[in-house]
């Protein structure tokens, strides 16, 4: 049986125009259950990156593993889904992207369950880097797919939904994880994705049952495929273990990052000049596209910073519980929920530069609102704060995913969501470890300067710490040092959520980079997702 590619070339018709055409043209039998499936997969998958964070405790308890080893339950998904990433364009190319969804969604239903069955620690990680390489083309998928099936006046609002996804599961992963556990146990984090997994594989492949598809059978890169995963696996470990093992300082991190530059050099210089590359660094000829995953990057980074952060200052500064940490932190995801189908219906009568620029400025006033913030702020004004993050939120993907996918062809938009999507989780990865880092640094730095005029000899001083020890000059300078560091961890917060402020600023300049028009191109999807 020929494929479509060589049907078109029998009939003289440039490659892919027929099947351009008859792809704008499909429609699944019921659009909405389609939505729903490819929504379910797309929440699912998102929901993993940070499910297992609260339950590391119970699972190194349970499988006898220490705290190290317990992260790398994180670590090993992460990896391996920053290598599969770029690989979703040749995937898409090869299986076509109904396929290519079914069979990463049955193959992540069934490393979840490998996941909930480990016995040992070892087979639970191993199974979660299965879990995580199959996850990686899931989404960039799942945007094209998404997209497809809508009329070009209606793609905004499956952007939007898109964007509503990536932003609520990620808040909902630690709070939904910590609840399972508690009532349930570990293994169900893992085991809720099945049912939902096979409904949306089953849903999405029976809907789109007779789609076009422009199949090609591209040689295998294997050079390029080599050196991405060493590259990427060297940075992504090297990332993912710097604060812990202090970083230059360690023999590890030193040879790991070695590794990656040298890996991604060949990398990056093969791709540019092979033929047929296994990821094509060539869509970066497109301005919108280098524009907008540069602000993505930068943008989302700050916002994962903050993700972070918020959480940890939550916990570590005010005595929250991981729970109440969580429920603080959720008023982020409420507004971009309520308002996504508004934005996603009516953002194209807009440039969508000025919205993107009101959604940093929005985002930039409530990071330096943070950055005032001290040891006796309510729940209320931190909830509040993240609320109205929201509204900048619900503002920032749907703008600047459209903007940045406006300017490709229609067969480039897989491989440019996965670029992307790469692009933006390593962007995550630095953010998470620099801002963690230097939280760290400034912690130490304030806390040698707020002691460096405290004297033993001063009469005063002793008479101070001693009744805070109750008449124990000891246990007086014990709770003096503790009431030290939780100024220098305030005042070090402070000074990271002034800079994230400037930052998002500062990606206001990458927008306007970009030029109109950001309507989608004859054929293609308006815009991609996360």
């Amino acid at each position: 049986m020929s494929t479509l590619a060589e049907q078109e070339e029998a009939a003289g018709l440039p490659p892919g125009r027929e099947a351009t055409t008859r792809l704008a043209d499909f429609r699944p039998p019921n659009v909405a259950l389609t939505t729903l499936g490819l929504a379910l997969a797309s929440f699912m998958q998102v929901l993993d990156t940070t499910i297992a964070n609260v339950s590391l405790p119970a699972i190194s308890g349970n499988l006898g593993g220490s705290a190290n080893q317990a992260t790398w339950v994180i670590t090993s998904f992460a990896v391996s889904t920053a290598i599969a990433l770029p690989l979703t364009g040749w995937l898409a190319r090869r299986f076509g992207e109904r396929k290519l969804f079914m069979i990463s969604t049955l193959a992540f239903v069934i490393a979840s369950f490998l996941c909930g069955l480990a016995h040992s620690m070892g087979l639970l990680v191993a199974a979660r880097a299965l879990q995580g390489f199959v996850a990686g083309p899931m989404y960039p998928v799942t945007q094209a797919l998404l997209l497809s099936i809508y009329p070009p006046a209606k793609r905004g609002q499956a952007i939007a939904l898109l964007a509503m996804v990536t932003v609520v599961a990620p808040i909902a992963g630690p709070i939904l994880g910590g609840w399972v556990t508690d009532n349930y146990s570990w293994e169900w984090i893992f085991f809720i994705n099945i049912p939902i997994g096979i409904f949306a594989s089953v849903v999405v492949g029976s809907q789109l049952k007779g789609r076009p598809e422009k199949l090609e059978k591209p040689k295998m890169d294997y050079i390029g495929l080599a050196t991405l995963v060493l590259g990427v696996g060297a940075l992504q470990i090297l990332l993912d273990l710097g604060n812990d093992e202090d970083w230059f300082a360690s023999p590890t991190i030193v040879a790991l990052a070695i590794v990656s530059v040298i890996a991604l050099a060949v990398f990056v210089i093969w791709e540019l000049t092979d033929k047929d590359p296994i990821v094509n660094l060539r869509l970066f000829r497109h301005r919108n596209f280098a524009a907008g995953t540069i602000a993505m990057v930068f943008a989302y980074g700050a916002f994962f910073s903050v993700g972070i952060l918020v959480p940890l200052w939550l916990q570590r500064n005010l005595g929250y519980t991981a729970i109440w940490a969580g429920f603080a932190s959720a008023p982020i995801g409420f507004l971009p929920v309520i308002l996504a189908p508004l934005i996603g219906k009516y953002a194209n009568r807009f440039d969508l530069r000025m919205l993107a620029t009101a959604a940093f400025i929005v985002m930039a006033a409530t990071s330096f609102t943070r950055s005032h913030f001290n040891l006796d702020v309510d729940f209320a004004h931190v909830a509040m704060v993240q609320l109205m993050q929201g509204l900048g939120v619900a503002l920032f993907f749907m703008p600047v995913l459209q903007i940045l996918l406006s300017d490709l062809e229609p067969h480039e938009i897989s491989a440019g969501s996965g670029l992307m999507t790469f692009a933006r989780t390593l962007g995550g990865s630095f953010a998470a470890s620099l801002t963690t880092y230097a939280w760290s640094q400034r912690t130490t730095v304030h806390h040698a300067q707020l002691t460096e005029h405290i004297s033993t000899a001063d009469p005063t001083m002793l008479e101070t710490v001693a009744r805070y020890g109750g008449g124990d000059l000891q246990r007086g300078a014990f709770v003096l040092d503790q009431m030290i560091s939780q100024q220098a961890l305030q005042i070090g917060f402070n000074e990271i959520f002034h800079l994230l402020g400037i930052i998002f600023l500062g990606v206001i300049v990458f927008v306007w980079v970009a030029r109109p028009p950001f309507a989608a191109k004859t054929g293609a999807p308006a815009g991609g997702g996360h």
